[in-house]
């Protein structure tokens, strides 16, 4: 039987501002090439679309609630952009349940899903660690820094990278940060609970698709490992 992998997939991947064709056509190459030994659900973050439209809410004082529908919106605009995009291969309908997606799961080998329904607190990385502890498997997370670092690396170049870190400390890191829709760091604090809570081993991985085809194929990778 194949494996069944989440990925997570960072909106500032798809559309960091515009939509990044070149990493999508990277991105599909590589998972196609894994598809006979994987199959893969792929939930996509919401990006630049998610963004402009909660700081829009934002401006006009909208509740936070209303905020966090129009990112969810936006998740499920750039999973029907890639729906589009891998053609025959992928499903031809957006699921709207953890249940739909484990049915299609055993006649198709390839999922493409925004956020699946609104909950507090919780963004597109949440639904990838429910779907991964709902299917028993390891949760991979794709965004646009190499890992995790000891800050934000983009900002301070001092930041070192963690390769290696433990659910509970991966949680306290995250806790630290005030939720907010549409957040930047690299997992949810609802997610780096469920990961913890479930013994999810999860994997941070940034935009160079060497690395994800590496780590599918238990080859030597750059990102961060999140266990233990």
């Amino acid at each position: 039987m194949k494996k069944v992998v989440v990925i997570s997939l960072g909106g500032s991947l798809i559309i960091p501002d515009e939509i990044d064709f070149n990493f999508l056509k990277k991105f599909k190459s590589i998972i196609l090439r894994n598809l006979n030994e994987y199959k893969f659900v792929i939930v996509c973050g919401g990006g630049s679309i998610a963004r402009k439209m909660i700081s829009n809410l934002k401006k006009q004082e909208k509740s936070i609630k209303k905020q966090s529908y129009a990112g969810i919106e936006a998740t499920k605009t750039n999973a029907e952009t890639l729906m589009k995009l891998f053609g025959k291969n992928s499903n031809q309908k957006l699921p709207k349940s953890i249940k739909e997606i484990n049915k299609i799961l055993k006649k198709h080998p390839l999922i493409f899903c925004g956020a699946l329904r609104y909950h507090k607190k919780e963004t597109s990385d949440t639904t990838a660690a429910k779907l991964s502890k709902s299917l028993k498997t390891d949760l991979i997370n794709l965004t646009n820094i190499p890992g995790l670092y000891t800050s934000n690396p983009k900002t301070n170049k001092s930041a070192k990278f963690i390769p290696k870190i433990s659910w509970k400390d991966f949680e306290a890191k995250a806790l630290k940060i005030k939720y907010t829709p549409g957040q930047h760091f690299v997992l949810d604090q609802s997610t780096a609970a469920l990961i913890r809570k479930n013994k999810i081993k999860t994997y941070i991985l940034g935009k160079n698709m060497n690395n994800l085809n590496s780590l599918l194929n238990n080859k030597k990778f750059v990102g961060t490992i999140i266990e233990g």
